[in-house]
């Protein structure tokens, strides 16, 4: 097939990662698929050739490194890299601890840039090539309860928006994509991460309440995963794809909404603390 591609995706094994490597697939692609664990599991489930299941944990940076040499060896190339893999913990800013905060960032940031540091060799030596970065409709805005998740698709925006800027030189093309809610199971209890600590004095605040949407959200949400797939494929044989991409009405409105407000307020204050130009 002539326009067939190499993919590597991570986080295959359920949601939108399952999703993605099973639309990759049927549209005849070659897909690295990691897990964190049982990747026979994922090979039963899809029964394609094409497929090439690998262990992978995005924290560890040997075995990111180990899965990009299979995959390398396997298939010679890569064509598009779909970093998805990530997790959100809800609580309250103060709330969470140090070592829970860090663990969101390990997941959601630096394993992204373990993948980052693994493929971009690969990327630059043949010249092309598409990272697409998992954001958030939350990378958009800070939410209560769900800020700590939010910053670090701020993060992601910002490092794929640098990431874009350094690798142009070298044919390389990176998105940013930021989905709305989707009925993924990434809002289902026992999936995300809420804090040891509680602290009751939140209880009567916008914490308190957003604490409750989790429950109220899963299987209401507007999305449909494997529609998002398709479109991560269509954006894949786009030859100028963008660098930022919301997916979904509540993602584009957040973007729009928030960028208004930030507008809005910048120009509002802007030239009142002007008196800052050093003087000779």
């Amino acid at each position: 097939m002539g326009n067939q591609k190499v993919w590597f995706v991570t986080g295959a094994s359920k949601g939108f990662g399952f999703e993605i490597t099973k639309a990759a697939l049927e549209a005849g692609n070659k897909v690295v698929a990691t897990v964190r664990s049982n990747p026979d599991k994922l090979t039963a489930e899809l029964k394609n050739d094409n497929l090439l299941a690998v262990t992978m944990d995005v924290t560890n940076e040997d075995q990111v490194k180990s899965a990009v040499e299979i995959a390398m060896a396997k298939f010679g190339r890569l064509d598009v890299v779909v970093n998805n893999a990530g997790y959100g913990i809800i609580a309250a800013i103060e709330e969470a601890s140090n070592e829970e905060t860090k663990k969101q960032f390990d997941t959601n940031v630096f394993g992204v840039l373990n993948v980052v540091r693994a493929v971009v060799p690969y990327l630059r030596k043949q010249h092309s090539g598409h990272i697409i970065n998992f954001s958030s409709l939350f990378g958009y805005g800070a939410i209560p309860v769900y800020a700590l998740y939010g910053s670090t698709k701020f993060a992601i925006e910002g490092l794929s928006e640098g990431l874009a800027i350094e690798l142009e030189p070298f044919g390389i093309k990176v998105t940013a994509l930021a989905p709305g809610l989707f009925r993924t199971k990434f809002l289902e209890g026992g999936q995300y991460v809420t804090s040891a600590k509680t602290i009751p004095e939140y209880e009567n605040t916008p914490v308190g309440q957003m604490k409750k949407t989790p429950e109220q959200l899963h299987g209401n949400q507007e999305g449909d995963p494997a529609k998002l797939a398709k479109v991560i494929v269509e954006l894949s044989n786009e030859k100028n794809p963008p660098l930022h991409l919301p997916v979904g009405n509540d993602s584009l409105d957040a973007y729009r909404t928030n960028t208004a407000k930030t507008t809005a307020e910048i120009e509002k204050w802007a030239g009142k603390f002007s008196s800052t130009k050093a003087t000779n």
